[in-house]
């Protein structure tokens, strides 16, 4: 399920981005720095933000918040956009505890984390921000794994296959006798939990004799760097390494289909394109810095995603989004 912004919360995101392009357009008064604004915005000069912005979450979404938070400082210089990559479910754990003001994540909050955030009083808006292609990559040098199908996935990653499943003639008689390595994201990480409920049908059900990191770039690594390796995470982090790293097809039933922007707005690449999410604490979102960075992000969406690698949202998904706000200046 998709939750909006209130229309009061996007009215009060509103002004505080009109203030800003207004303060820009008239230039910022170095001088007086130190000084109260009209915003009342923690002593920042008038028209400017300040203050910190705490968000942790998934390492897939990470440098998509990242990107936006570096484009943000170009209009608030004075607001910190602190952006940690604990993975989805360490992200919801901080979020539900209150230690952060948004939450990045790779899958939706699940049923055992809402009732924690409910518990502490945290309540929250779920915003898509981008799509993914959750992407399997194998070593530059593999020439045999061009397509993979969704059984063949589950035979190599479900937990049945610990410890037995080692070697690629084992996924099919066809491909060399090679030893299969395997690494991926830790249990902490909402692409882990995504991929195993996809693939293997249940979240959490996965061999563990694999090397497992938070890190996307620590997988990226393991894959580069042996001839048997395979992999999984964003599409984000396969298109910045396909130097070394190949992408596998996926065949779900109806033939091989590649990890794509195309594909995956179209809904071709399944299971596994998916959402992206940002969780906002409703609380947070009443201070000026927070809602201005909530509402830069919605309306920049498209290019934030296109920077960072990304996948946009689709016209029917962004006109989703902006219906958000023209409900809201309408009920003005």
């Amino acid at each position: 399920m998709r939750f909006r912004l209130p229309p009061r919360l996007l009215l009060l995101a509103l002004a505080a981005s009109l203030a800003a392009v207004v303060a820009a357009g008239c230039g910022r008064d170095e001088g007086d720095g130190g000084n109260t604004s009209a915003t009342g915005a923690n002593g920042a000069s008038e028209g400017q933000l300040s203050g910190a912005i705490e968000v942790d979450g998934s390492s897939t979404v990470g440098p998509l918040v990242t990107a936006a938070a570096e484009q943000f400082r170009g209009q608030q210089p004075d607001v910190d956009v602190r952006v940690g990559t604990s993975g989805t479910g360490g992200g919801f754990e901080r979020f539900c505890a209150g230690e952060t003001d948004i939450s990045n994540a790779s899958r939706q909050i699940d049923e055992e984390e809402v009732p924690i955030c409910e518990e502490n009083g945290i309540e929250y808006t779920e915003l898509q921000v981008a799509v993914d292609a959750l992407t399997i990559v194998v070593n530059g040098e593999n020439d045999w794994a061009t397509c993979l199908t969704t059984k063949q996935l589950k035979r190599i990653w479900e937990p049945a296959a610990e410890g037995k499943v080692t070697n690629w003639n084992q996924v099919d008689p066809s491909f060399p006798d090679q030893e299969l390595t395997l690494a991926g994201p830790g249990t902490d990480s909402g692409t882990f939990d995504y991929f195993t409920d996809e693939i293997n049908g249940e979240e959490g059900a996965s061999r563990s004799d694999y090397q497992a990191s938070e890190d996307d770039n620590v997988i990226v690594q393991a894959v580069q760097g042996d001839r048997g390796a395979l992999g999984y995470f964003g599409f984000s982090y396969y298109e910045e390494n396909q130097d070394t790293l190949r992408a596998v097809e996926i065949d779900s039933g109806n033939g091989c289909v590649a990890p794509s922007v195309e594909a995956a707005q179209a809904g071709d690449y399944t299971p596994l394109a998916r959402p992206l999410f940002i969780y906002v604490k409703n609380e947070s979102v009443e201070r000026p810095e927070v809602e201005a960075f909530v509402q830069y992000i919605v309306d920049n969406a498209v290019p934030i995603a296109e920077q960072a690698r990304f996948i946009p949202l689709n016209d029917e998904q962004l006109a989703d989004t902006q219906s958000t706000v023209e409900d809201a200046v309408a009920a003005r």
